[in-house]
Protein backbone atom coordinates (compact mmCIF):
# COMPACT_ATOMS: atom_id res chain seq x y z
CA UNK A 1 0.00 0.00 0.00
CA UNK A 2 1.36 3.40 -1.10
CA UNK A 3 2.10 6.59 1.94
CA UNK A 4 0.85 9.57 1.23
CA UNK A 5 3.33 11.75 2.53
CA UNK A 6 0.87 14.73 2.17
CA UNK A 7 -0.96 13.34 4.34
CA UNK A 8 -1.24 15.30 8.09
CA UNK A 9 -0.47 13.85 11.30
CA UNK A 10 -1.92 14.79 15.03
CA UNK A 11 0.10 18.18 15.24
CA UNK A 12 -1.60 18.63 11.87
CA UNK A 13 1.94 18.64 10.05
CA UNK A 14 2.67 16.23 7.20
CA UNK A 15 2.51 12.47 8.00
CA UNK A 16 6.18 12.39 7.36
CA UNK A 17 7.28 15.34 9.41
CA UNK A 18 5.33 13.79 12.01
CA UNK A 19 6.97 10.70 11.80
CA UNK A 20 10.45 12.80 11.46
CA UNK A 21 9.22 14.54 14.86
CA UNK A 22 9.10 11.35 16.25
CA UNK A 23 12.16 9.88 15.13
CA UNK A 24 14.40 13.18 16.75
CA UNK A 25 12.51 12.90 19.98
CA UNK A 26 13.67 9.33 20.34
CA UNK A 27 17.39 9.94 19.72
CA UNK A 28 17.05 13.29 21.74
CA UNK A 29 16.19 10.65 24.76
CA UNK A 30 18.76 8.88 24.02
CA UNK A 31 21.56 11.00 23.59
CA UNK A 32 20.22 12.67 27.07
CA UNK A 33 20.05 9.72 28.78
CA UNK A 34 23.97 9.53 27.80
CA UNK A 35 24.87 12.50 29.09
CA UNK A 36 23.01 12.08 32.15
CA UNK A 37 24.97 8.59 32.82
CA UNK A 38 28.40 10.19 31.88
CA UNK A 39 27.76 12.63 34.21
CA UNK A 40 26.65 10.62 37.06
CA UNK A 41 29.73 8.28 36.19
CA UNK A 42 31.90 11.08 36.21
CA UNK A 43 30.13 12.69 39.85
CA UNK A 44 29.07 14.96 37.75
CA UNK A 45 25.34 17.08 37.28
CA UNK A 46 23.56 16.54 33.99
CA UNK A 47 23.09 20.35 33.95
CA UNK A 48 26.78 21.25 34.02
CA UNK A 49 27.30 19.87 29.96
CA UNK A 50 25.31 21.37 27.23
CA UNK A 51 23.93 19.77 24.55
CA UNK A 52 24.49 21.26 20.95
CA UNK A 53 23.02 19.37 17.72
CA UNK A 54 25.26 19.44 14.71
CA UNK A 55 22.86 19.86 12.01
CA UNK A 56 25.14 19.87 8.68
CA UNK A 57 23.75 18.33 5.80
CA UNK A 58 20.61 18.09 7.25
CA UNK A 59 17.32 20.08 6.04
CA UNK A 60 16.32 22.72 8.10
CA UNK A 61 12.97 20.91 8.51
CA UNK A 62 14.70 19.25 11.11
CA UNK A 63 16.44 21.81 12.66
CA UNK A 64 13.44 23.35 13.16
CA UNK A 65 11.55 20.26 14.44
CA UNK A 66 14.48 20.22 17.20
CA UNK A 67 13.56 23.72 18.26
CA UNK A 68 10.26 22.25 18.90
CA UNK A 69 11.66 19.63 21.14
CA UNK A 70 13.43 22.68 23.25
CA UNK A 71 16.76 22.10 21.71
CA UNK A 72 18.27 25.75 21.73
CA UNK A 73 21.94 24.96 20.67
CA UNK A 74 22.46 24.42 16.97
CA UNK A 75 25.77 23.94 15.28
CA UNK A 76 26.97 24.24 11.49
CA UNK A 77 30.17 23.17 9.98
CA UNK A 78 29.84 25.37 6.45
CA UNK A 79 29.38 28.80 5.80
CA UNK A 80 27.89 28.54 2.34
CA UNK A 81 25.28 25.96 4.15
CA UNK A 82 24.73 27.53 7.25
CA UNK A 83 23.73 31.23 6.27
CA UNK A 84 20.34 29.97 4.43
CA UNK A 85 19.44 27.42 6.61
CA UNK A 86 19.58 29.68 9.89
CA UNK A 87 17.65 31.98 7.58
CA UNK A 88 14.88 29.38 7.09
CA UNK A 89 14.92 28.40 10.36
CA UNK A 90 14.29 31.63 11.67
CA UNK A 91 11.23 31.96 9.07
CA UNK A 92 10.12 28.43 9.97
CA UNK A 93 10.33 29.18 13.76
CA UNK A 94 9.98 32.64 14.30
CA UNK A 95 9.54 32.45 18.15
CA UNK A 96 12.31 29.79 18.04
CA UNK A 97 15.41 30.88 20.54
CA UNK A 98 17.55 29.20 18.36
CA UNK A 99 21.43 30.01 19.08
CA UNK A 100 23.94 29.38 16.02
CA UNK A 101 27.32 27.56 16.30
CA UNK A 102 30.01 27.55 13.90
CA UNK A 103 32.46 24.30 14.18
CA UNK A 104 33.79 23.89 11.36
CA UNK A 105 37.17 25.25 10.10
CA UNK A 106 36.62 28.42 8.89
CA UNK A 107 38.39 30.71 6.50
CA UNK A 108 39.61 34.11 6.70
CA UNK A 109 37.49 35.34 3.77
CA UNK A 110 34.62 33.94 5.34
CA UNK A 111 34.55 36.08 8.53
CA UNK A 112 32.08 38.45 7.15
CA UNK A 113 29.62 36.02 6.20
CA UNK A 114 29.86 33.94 9.48
CA UNK A 115 29.01 36.72 12.01
CA UNK A 116 25.98 37.48 10.06
CA UNK A 117 24.26 34.12 11.32
CA UNK A 118 26.87 32.82 13.97
CA UNK A 119 26.06 33.26 18.05
CA UNK A 120 29.50 31.63 18.25
CA UNK A 121 32.42 30.55 16.44
CA UNK A 122 34.10 27.19 18.04
CA UNK A 123 37.06 26.71 15.78
CA UNK A 124 39.26 30.04 16.22
CA UNK A 125 42.52 28.61 15.39
CA UNK A 126 45.05 31.20 14.32
CA UNK A 127 45.69 34.74 15.47
CA UNK A 128 44.83 36.38 11.93
CA UNK A 129 41.22 34.54 12.02
CA UNK A 130 40.88 36.18 15.41
CA UNK A 131 41.34 39.07 13.83
CA UNK A 132 39.12 39.06 10.58
CA UNK A 133 36.81 37.86 12.98
CA UNK A 134 36.97 41.08 15.16
CA UNK A 135 37.22 43.24 12.23
CA UNK A 136 33.93 41.99 11.27
CA UNK A 137 32.13 42.23 14.16
CA UNK A 138 33.20 45.58 14.40
CA UNK A 139 32.12 46.48 10.78
CA UNK A 140 28.88 44.57 11.65
CA UNK A 141 28.26 47.05 14.40
CA UNK A 142 28.92 49.94 12.38
CA UNK A 143 26.16 48.54 10.10
CA UNK A 144 24.09 48.55 12.87
CA UNK A 145 23.65 44.18 12.20
CA UNK A 146 24.45 43.39 15.61
CA UNK A 147 25.67 45.38 18.74
CA UNK A 148 27.21 42.60 21.32
CA UNK A 149 30.67 40.44 20.96
CA UNK A 150 31.09 37.62 19.40
CA UNK A 151 31.49 34.56 21.02
CA UNK A 152 34.49 32.41 20.68
CA UNK A 153 36.35 29.08 21.89
CA UNK A 154 40.00 28.58 20.81
CA UNK A 155 39.77 24.99 18.33
CA UNK A 156 43.06 23.66 19.86
CA UNK A 157 44.62 20.73 18.14
CA UNK A 158 44.97 17.36 19.72
CA UNK A 159 46.41 16.01 16.29
CA UNK A 160 49.47 15.39 14.94
CA UNK A 161 51.19 18.06 13.03
CA UNK A 162 50.37 16.86 9.71
CA UNK A 163 47.01 15.87 10.61
CA UNK A 164 46.63 18.85 12.37
CA UNK A 165 47.82 20.58 9.08
CA UNK A 166 44.27 19.23 7.69
CA UNK A 167 41.69 19.28 10.30
CA UNK A 168 42.92 22.71 11.84
CA UNK A 169 43.21 23.67 15.43
CA UNK A 170 45.60 25.84 17.55
CA UNK A 171 48.83 23.28 19.14
CA UNK A 172 48.46 23.15 22.82
CA UNK A 173 51.58 25.54 23.68
CA UNK A 174 50.07 28.55 21.68
CA UNK A 175 46.82 28.24 23.44
CA UNK A 176 47.84 30.87 26.17
CA UNK A 177 49.05 33.25 23.33
CA UNK A 178 45.65 32.85 21.57
CA UNK A 179 43.45 33.87 24.45
CA UNK A 180 45.01 36.74 25.66
CA UNK A 181 44.99 38.19 21.79
CA UNK A 182 41.83 37.14 21.66
CA UNK A 183 41.16 38.96 24.73
CA UNK A 184 42.56 42.06 24.18
CA UNK A 185 40.10 42.48 21.03
CA UNK A 186 38.01 44.53 23.29
CA UNK A 187 34.34 44.88 22.27
CA UNK A 188 34.52 42.51 18.90
CA UNK A 189 35.46 39.13 20.45
CA UNK A 190 34.68 37.62 23.93
CA UNK A 191 36.63 34.32 24.88
CA UNK A 192 34.24 31.32 25.97
CA UNK A 193 36.51 28.31 26.42
CA UNK A 194 38.36 25.77 24.22
CA UNK A 195 37.27 23.81 21.36
CA UNK A 196 38.82 20.19 20.32
CA UNK A 197 37.98 16.84 18.43
CA UNK A 198 39.27 14.27 18.97
CA UNK A 199 42.58 12.46 17.04
CA UNK A 200 40.96 9.64 14.19
CA UNK A 201 41.72 6.07 15.26
CA UNK A 202 42.89 6.58 18.01
CA UNK A 203 41.65 5.93 21.97
CA UNK A 204 40.04 9.79 22.53
CA UNK A 205 40.83 9.21 26.42
CA UNK A 206 44.48 10.46 26.60
CA UNK A 207 43.66 13.14 24.25
CA UNK A 208 40.95 14.63 26.20
CA UNK A 209 43.00 14.43 29.50
CA UNK A 210 45.60 16.79 27.66
CA UNK A 211 42.87 18.94 26.51
CA UNK A 212 41.82 19.51 30.01
CA UNK A 213 44.88 20.47 31.24
CA UNK A 214 45.59 22.84 28.14
CA UNK A 215 41.80 24.04 29.25
CA UNK A 216 43.11 24.84 33.09
CA UNK A 217 46.05 26.73 31.63
CA UNK A 218 44.09 29.21 29.96
CA UNK A 219 41.70 29.77 32.82
CA UNK A 220 44.46 30.33 34.84
CA UNK A 221 44.70 34.01 32.91
CA UNK A 222 41.25 33.94 31.61
CA UNK A 223 38.51 32.62 34.27
CA UNK A 224 35.72 33.37 32.35
CA UNK A 225 37.04 31.11 29.24
CA UNK A 226 34.73 28.23 31.27
CA UNK A 227 33.45 26.55 28.31
CA UNK A 228 35.53 23.59 26.98
CA UNK A 229 33.74 21.96 24.23
CA UNK A 230 34.66 18.22 23.60
CA UNK A 231 32.94 14.87 22.83
CA UNK A 232 30.60 14.00 19.91
CA UNK A 233 28.21 11.35 19.12
CA UNK A 234 31.25 8.34 19.71
CA UNK A 235 32.89 9.95 22.78
CA UNK A 236 30.97 12.04 24.44
CA UNK A 237 31.07 9.80 27.48
CA UNK A 238 34.64 10.04 27.89
CA UNK A 239 34.50 13.79 26.97
CA UNK A 240 32.11 14.25 30.08
CA UNK A 241 34.80 12.08 32.41
CA UNK A 242 37.51 14.51 31.51
CA UNK A 243 35.17 18.10 32.04
CA UNK A 244 33.59 18.98 28.87
CA UNK A 245 30.88 20.95 29.24
CA UNK A 246 29.40 20.92 25.48
CA UNK A 247 29.00 17.97 23.44
CA UNK A 248 28.11 18.57 20.29
CA UNK A 249 26.17 15.53 18.95
CA UNK A 250 25.25 14.79 15.03
CA UNK A 251 24.86 11.13 14.18
CA UNK A 252 23.72 10.46 17.36
CA UNK A 253 20.61 12.34 16.83
CA UNK A 254 20.14 13.03 13.42
CA UNK A 255 21.53 9.63 11.54
CA UNK A 256 23.16 9.35 8.30
CA UNK A 257 23.59 12.51 6.62
CA UNK A 258 20.35 13.12 4.34
CA UNK A 259 22.08 15.94 2.04
CA UNK A 260 24.88 16.68 -0.40
CA UNK A 261 27.20 19.14 0.95
CA UNK A 262 27.08 22.13 -1.42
Amino acid sequence: MSVDHNAAGPAGEPADQEQRRAELAESLRAVRARIDAACAAAGRGPGEVRLVAVTKTFPASDAALLTDLGMTDLAENRDQEAGPKAAEVAALRPEAPARWHMVGRLQRNKARSVVRWAHEVQSVDSPRLAEALAKAVRNARDRGETSGPLDVLIQASLDSPDEAERRGGCPLPDLPALADLIARSGEQLRLRGVMAVAPLGQDPEPAFARLAEAHARVRRDHPDATELSAGMSGDLEQAVAHGSTCVRVGTALLGGRRLASP
